[in-house]
């Protein structure tokens, strides 16, 4: 049975609590981190999610809280996303200031600042719009944590990070080319990753037991699968244009 509260007493997000602090310590000390785990995690990411977060419950019920105590994922993240960047640039790019300049901005803007706004984005819509009522005014009221929105942008993001950053960077070659074949490759290959990247996004709100109406999370799948064969006619080919920002 859940926890209760007397009445007037705060809601548990609502006292302090120390677990970003820890967080951002333990960032640069290793020896604190599950490596062996994170890799577990990315693995069943690209192949069976649910495991992974059939595990968040798990969690919950040892930690008392939804988000990961362990920076490992962020760091691993980080450090892959800063070899797959680095390949493309030796591969395209022919200037050193230049290339490390879209090293750190695919990292920083890409990855944190863009995981940070759609956390924010997401922690706010469920919090705001998506919680179950309490029918018991005495029962903890329970929130979506922020580092728990951050965590499933970052479970999101590797398997699209495998497609666009590792996989994209060997089939580069055929889907720059002009003509209908790589336009036609290249959209589905991006509308394929950015659909799975949606769908995770929904599986890491679904899990939550105090959230409804969580197939809102859905919704963008079926705007992509719209806006593809769209593209696709109009011979708008997104490796071409996304290549051309960094490296015209």
């Amino acid at each position: 049975m859940l926890p209760t509260v007397s009445k007037g007493r705060l809601p548990s997000s609502g006292r302090h609590n120390p677990v970003l602090p820890q967080y951002l310590r333990r960032i640069v000390k290793w020896q604190q981190m599950d490596i062996e785990y994170t890799f577990w995690q990315m693995f069943h990411l690209c192949t069976s999610p649910k495991v992974v977060y059939q595990h968040t419950k798990y969690h919950k019920q040892t930690k008392n809280q939804w988000a990961r105590d362990d920076p490992a994922f962020v760091v691993i993240c980080s450090l892959l996303l800063v070899v797959a960047t680095s390949a493309y640039c030796v591969a395209y790019d022919r200037n050193v200031a230049h290339a490390v300049f879209t090293v750190i901005s695919v990292l920083v803007f890409h990855f944190l600042i863009t995981g940070v706004i759609l956390a924010t984005s997401c922690w706010f819509l469920t919090n705001a719009y998506l919680r179950e009522e309490v029918a018991n005014s005495h029962a903890v009221e329970q929130r979506v944590e922020w580092l728990y929105a951050f965590d499933v942008h970052c479970n999101s993001f590797f398997p699209l990070f495998i497609m666009l950053y590792v996989i994209h960077y060997f089939l580069s070659p055929v889907l720059v080319a002009h003509g209908f074949i790589p336009v036609l490759l290249s959209n589905l290959f991006f509308m394929v990753a950015v659909s799975y990247y949606h769908y995770l996004n929904f599986l890491g709100y679904d899990v939550l037991p105090f959230l409804d109406k969580t197939t809102f999370f859905l919704l963008p799948i079926g705007l992509v699968i719209i806006l593809c064969p769209i593209l696709i006619l109009s011979g708008f080919n997104p490796t071409r244009y996304v290549m051309s920002i960094y490296f015209s």
